[in-house]
């Protein structure tokens, strides 16, 4: 068993060399690199990312980042390419061939067919004489000094630049089409991701009852309003208007200061300024405004009139917290 100074050194050092990796490819954010985002912003068909091994991973995962991020694009995973996978490259398509060296028997095949196909192919290589830089039209220079692995051979500091090229693709693509909060809720509509993006406050609102009593209800008439609707509050409303909210610390409150309840009504307890959401704003700015306001529960609108309620919990249970 290694000692832990000797683990700490191990990770430190793995971080140091995979941090210089992507700083070392500042250098290589070139013409060709400037050329390759014009031509895939103006590409009329998808984005083919291909590789082996390590590289078909790192593909996979640039594939599934450009995706999301506007950029139509599909995997194909090069040993499989020579099998009947090259049938999905279309006219149009731009082929973006990965490889650490450039030279493994796959990507030695497959790249001159590539070539042949009149697609523009993109090597992403760390080797700059190796057969796949030549066939390239353009490269994406991914060299590395030495990988992580202290033998020098698991695919580490490299496929770490792959990813980051990948990426720094990826956002200058974002950018140049001013890929916004709303496309991306678009593309993500599914999990915690996706509703902070496009689920609104009317929508939570809409799950729950409607709360709401007279300004003159009595305590027990407040008592059982705010129990049978599991929200912990009640709305004071009058011919449409919200006169305040009632809530059930309101109700602890009231009792620690009252012992003769008869003559006590809704008007008395409500808090006259009620914190409200208009229906159209996203469920994450409940969230922000409950936060602001320690508060558990939130009055939603529509044009100013009572719409529902949001409570923390609801927050809570799709995954917006």
């Amino acid at each position: 068993m290694k000692s832990k100074k000797s683990i700490i050194e191990d990770a430190v050092n793995t971080l140091q060399l995979e941090a210089q990796s992507i700083l070392g490819l500042i250098d290589h954010i070139n013409d060709d690199f400037i050329r390759i985002i014009d031509l895939i912003l103006q590409c009329r068909g998808r984005v083919i990312v291909t590789g082996i091994g390590k590289s078909a991973i790192i593909a996979q995962k640039i594939v599934a980042t450009f995706n999301s991020t506007g950029t139509p694009s599909i995997f194909m995973h090069a040993a499989d390419a020579v099998h009947g996978d090259l049938g999905m490259i279309q006219k149009d398509d731009i082929v973006i061939c990965i490889s650490k060296s450039g030279n493994t028997p796959e990507i030695k095949v497959l790249a001159p067919l590539l070539k042949q196909s009149g697609n523009l192919m993109i090597g992403m290589v760390g080797q700059l004489n190796s057969e796949l830089a030549v066939q390239a039209d353009l490269i994406l220079n991914t060299t590395v000094a030495k990988e992580a692995c202290p033998h020098n051979l698991a695919p580490t500091t490299s496929t770490t630049a792959q990813l980051a090229m990948g990426d720094a693709i990826a956002i200058c693509l974002l950018n140049a089409r001013n890929f916004n909060e709303t496309d991306f809720g678009r593309y993500h509509p599914g999990g915690a991701l996706g509703k902070r993006l496009y689920l609104k406050a009317g929508d939570i609102a809409l799950k729950n009852q409607k709360p709401s009593i007279p300004p003159d209800a009595s305590v027990k008439d407040v008592i059982i309003e705010i129990s049978q609707n599991r929200l912990g509050a009640v709305v004071v409303i009058e011919a449409d208007v919200i006169l305040g909210i009632i809530t059930d610390g309101d109700i602890r409150r009231m009792l620690e200061k009252h012992t003769n309840l008869a003559d006590i009504t809704a008007s008395d307890l409500m808090n006259a300024r009620p914190k409200t959401i208009e229906k159209e704003f996203l469920a994450i700015n409940a969230l922000e405004m409950i936060k602001e306001n320690n508060i558990t529960q939130l009055l939603v609108t529509d044009g100013g009139a009572y719409f529902g309620m949001i409570h923390l919990h609801d927050l809570l249970q799709e995954g917006i917290i």
